[in-house]
């Protein structure tokens, strides 16, 4: 036990939970955008999947990894929009369309994966993105190797929520956005084109979860395999209940997720004759604990899954 108290066990353990919250926050903030303009997306694990193998694709063909980002934010918008069509323009039911995408991306990515990899027992590397330290920042004891120290798309993540409480709350194009959200007739007589206002709303979400996914195998792992994301995208959609649909609550609630989930390996490492599928239930058992205790009153956006007609009175 006394490992658990020395400096270096509290450092290493807090430096993997910003990393390993980083995609889980990505996620959920394209959840968060997308739950405010009315769209209830329960497909994120596989917009994720696709995202995954996709960056891994182009960032091991092209050498780099800002192409593989590129390319997962694209094939995660390209994924979201049969979602968005089905839900927006067809008015279907968003649940069941979100689980279809669950469904067939990860899927569809594992068939990629074994036409472009003959061989499927190795795990083949990757292109990897680099850790990228803050100058004069960085040296700080302690707290410059715990935040300063990481990866871009680390450093972009968290920018990302300012960015967002901002565009939310203090911009017109923001309110015009949660207006979508919490009553789209009355946003439509308003003058603001709901319809294009949820399209939006699923081409950032898209593009997030995407970038998401190509942070597991560009800046985590820098290989893929099948059931890379591990349910992240439920954990994220947890996330977003528990963060009460706000930027800053939400990077709180998967930094707390991510905390479970760095403790989780931290273990197994402490103590190996411990099964370790029982340390890996823990960021699990916590989203579960989550959603039973704090997610009960929490409803969202009024208009939140319900599909949108525009000719409807």
């Amino acid at each position: 036990m006394a490992s658990f108290f020395t400096m270096n066990f509290l450092t290493e353990l807090l430096l993997s939970t910003v990393r390993m919250a980083t995609p889980i926050l990505l996620v959920a903030l394209a959840e968060t955008y997308s739950e405010r303009a009315g769209m209830v997306n329960i497909g994120l694990d596989g917009i994720m999947a696709i995202g995954a193998l996709v960056g891994f694709l182009v960032g091991y063909e092209t050498g780099s990894p800002w192409a593989g980002v590129l390319a997962g934010a694209l094939s995660g918008i390209a994924t979201n929009m049969i979602y968005a069509f089905c839900t927006i323009t067809l008015c279907a039911e968003q649940t069941v369309y979100g689980m279809a995408i669950n469904i067939f991306a990860p899927a569809l990515a594992s068939f990629i994966y074994r036409l472009s990899f003959s061989d499927t027992s190795t795990l083949i590397q990757g292109v990897s993105m680099g850790i990228m330290p803050i100058p004069v920042l960085s040296k700080i004891p302690v707290i410059g190797s715990i935040f300063f120290q990481q990866s871009p798309l680390v450093y972009g993540a968290y920018l990302l929520v300012a960015v967002t409480a901002v565009f939310l709350n203090r911009t017109k194009a923001g309110l015009n956005f949660k207006a979508v959200g919490e009553f789209p007739k009355a946003a439509e007589t308003l003058g603001i084109n709901v319809v294009l206002q949820k399209y939006i709303a699923c081409i950032i979400c898209g593009a997030l979860a995407g970038i998401g996914g190509a942070y597991l195998t560009i800046c985590y792992t820098s290989t893929y395999s099948e059931g890379i994301v591990a349910g992240r995208g439920f954990i994220a959609l947890s996330a977003v209940i528990f963060g009460r649909w706000m930027p800053t609550g939400v990077m709180f609630a998967c930094l707390l997720f991510g905390f479970c989930d760095a403790l989780q390996i931290r273990l197994q490492l402490l103590s190996p004759s411990t099964p370790y599928q029982i340390l890996q239930m823990i960021p699990y058992l916590c989203t579960l604990f989550v959603l039973a205790f704090f997610g009960i009153k929490k409803s969202g956006p009024k208009a939140n899954g319900q599909p949108y007609y525009r000719e409807e009175r």
